[in-house]
């Protein structure tokens, strides 16, 4: 943030946030390490779980407010979960409704059939497939890029790739026969924002 505009950045990423799908046949202790995980990076980070069971949501809650407090980051983990967590009950079949409008950095999809759910995800920085996929696993091993879209920015953006740090220029050769076929519908343009010198041209 402090050098943009003077040097090329990626983008400006954080705080960390993970979304939840999960169904009643997890471990809710699992379920609840894995909202920790980005509710310790910063008391700004966002930990949601989205589920179809209420019960089993209280089970979670409950392993949350258990493993929290044996956190070395506690204090961090505290203050993301009691200001920036929440639990979402709702019908599976609007779980990806869910997802894409919250648009997170890591979705986890824990259910018995995930890429069900996964095949209607538009907006997600990075997504995390099973029962075995937690998204620690993509912090460190799996591969995924870890600079990653947050604040929603997954509606527009995706992960970091070689392509941030290729440089482009786009060229155009135009004929006279398609200046005369484009002409008047840049005059057009140019008229309605009121920019004279751009008809002229």
């Amino acid at each position: 943030r402090r050098v943009f505009g003077q040097v090329g950045i990626d983008m400006i990423a954080g705080p960390s946030e993970i979304t939840v799908v999960g169904d009643n046949l997890n471990n809710p202790e699992w379920i609840a390490a894995d909202l920790l995980s980005q509710a310790e990076h910063d008391p700004l980070a966002q930990s949601i779980l989205i589920t179809d069971d209420p019960a089993w949501a209280d089970a979670v809650e409950a392993a949350v407010e258990q493993q929290i407090i044996q956190l070395a980051t506690s204090k961090t983990a505290v203050q993301a979960w009691r200001d920036y967590g929440a639990i979402v009950i709702a019908p599976m079949m609007l779980a990806a409704e869910i997802v894409n409008q919250i648009a997170p950095e890591h979705v986890e999809i824990a259910t018995a059939d995930p890429d069900a759910v996964a095949k209607d995800v538009r907006h997600s920085g990075a997504i995390f497939l099973g029962r075995y996929a937690p998204e620690a696993l993509g912090d460190y091993v799996t591969g995924s890029n870890h600079v990653l879209p947050t604040s929603g920015a997954a509606r527009f953006a995706s992960g970091l790739s070689v392509l941030d740090f290729m440089k482009r220029t786009s060229i155009q050769r135009i004929s006279e026969r398609g200046f005369r076929h484009l002409a008047q519908a840049a005059e057009t343009l140019a008229a309605s924002e009121g920019l004279p010198a751009h008809g002229l041209s």
